[in-house]
């Protein structure tokens, strides 16, 4: 028997060692890809907000799915996964465990540039927690809103059973990531499915949008739209929303398991779900008001209401594992006084549950849906809240490098 990162193999029987760690890609799915798993509801929709003032032209269509495609690939496969990660403080990832290694605990009272990162480290723990508030209230109104589009004047309705969703999300934590994890990564394979077929669909209906693989799409786009394409990059931060969770939620699943799940459905469905919503809207420019459900047949739209909520429910729990993660962290660096933990695996150490952080995220998530409302209004807050702790990420990680 060895103890990994992963938890407890069993080295004389190699199929034991082989089905946990299957186990850890499911439950990865379920934990740690849920937020950036639902970004398609949307992301697209937001890139193309009126406000923003991008007219649907072909040109523009293939420059933000261009955009789309390179932020996925450069700031989550390079940047996190094949960078950032590295960076673990014993198994466990996140700002904290980056601030440890890059500010020894004997230099914590030393030279003005370690004070700095220190504060840094601080500030980008505290935007963490913004983005854990955020994300359940987001996903969940994202997913919800798509009753709009299947009955009229369910507008009203919205909020309330969001509210009612994001409770019951709460209230299961009790019972721990792992079992969490098992219940909701299945879901989130038919969920990665789901959003393969439809971008599948969308692609064949316009395989121009193709072009968008191609850099120079992007670059053009760029270019030629100056103040505009700074907004919109904003929105373009959507898609990869759930990055700094994957960071964040390493301890709970090791890095390997995360790495396989990105690479082996997650990273492909999302690509293709991207190049079908822009394939769409190549053919129908109206369908912007909500381009991930009109990218259904309409038969399927009820289903895939229901299955976007469970989806979105889901997404809330890498940022709520991230919280829990971060919080024992700055217990034990000494940035928050003792609060209770409960370890809710034999098996693999950074498995937790924190009631007081739980109840204090459900608070202030309720809060955020009866006080904004729709997932438009949050969606700006959220691009800032994002991009804000990515670069905190770049600078404490350019220290430790």
């Amino acid at each position: 028997m060895v103890a990994t990162r992963a938890g407890i193999v069993d080295m004389n029987n190699p199929d034991s060692g082989r089905a946990r760690q299957a186990a850890l890609v499911v439950g990865a799915l379920g934990v740690v890809y849920g937020d950036i798993g639902t970004s398609p509801l949307y992301a697209l929709r937001e890139c193309f907000n009126p406000a923003h003032g991008v007219s649907l032209t072909p040109e523009n269509v293939l420059g933000i799915v261009s955009l789309v495609f390179w932020a996925m690939t450069l700031i989550v496969s390079v940047k996190y996964l094949a960078l950032v990660m590295r960076a673990d403080n014993k198994g466990e990832g996140g700002i904290l465990a980056l601030l440890w290694l890059a500010v020894p605990e004997r230099e914590a009272g030393g030279r003005r540039v370690t004070r700095w990162l220190l504060a840094l480290g601080v500030f980008g723990a505290a935007l963490l927690y913004g983005d854990g508030i955020i994300t359940p209230a987001v996903t969940v109104l994202g997913a919800v809103e798509g009753l709009e589009v299947i009955v009229p004047g369910f507008e009203p309705y919205v909020a309330p059973l969001s509210i009612l969703i994001l409770v019951a999300l709460f209230s299961v934590q009790r019972f721990g990531t792992g079992r969490v994890g098992s219940v909701f990564g299945p879901v989130m394979l038919v969920w990665f499915g789901a959003l393969a077929v439809l971008g599948l669909r969308g692609i064949w209906q316009a395989p121009e949008v193709l072009q968008a693989l191609s850099p120079h799409h992007a670059v053009r786009f760029l270019a030629h739209h100056g103040r505009i394409a700074f907004v919109v990059l904003g929105s373009v931060f959507l898609v990869v929303t759930g990055a700094e969770a994957l960071y964040a939620d390493m301890g709970h699943f090791g890095l390997k398991p995360i790495r396989q799940a990105w690479f082996a459905l997650v990273f492909p469905s999302l690509l293709l779900n991207y190049l079908g919503e822009g394939g769409l809207l190549l053919t129908d420019p109206a369908a912007a008001r909500n381009p991930f459900y009109l990218l259904a047949p309409s038969w399927a739209r009820v289903p895939l209401v229901g299955l976007a909520t469970a989806a979105a429910v889901i997404a809330s729990q890498a940022l709520i594992s991230g919280a829990y993660s971060l919080t024992m962290q700055a217990v034990q660096m000494g940035y928050l006084p003792r609060l209770h933990i409960r370890h809710t695996s034999h098996s693999t150490r950074g498995q937790i549950y924190m009631p007081q952080v739980n109840g204090f995220l459900m608070v202030a998530c309720v809060g955020l849906v009866l006080g904004f409302q729709s997932s438009a209004r949050l969606a700006g807050a959220y691009g800032i809240a994002v991009s804000l702790t990515m670069l905190t990420t770049t600078v404490l990680f350019f220290a430790v490098a």
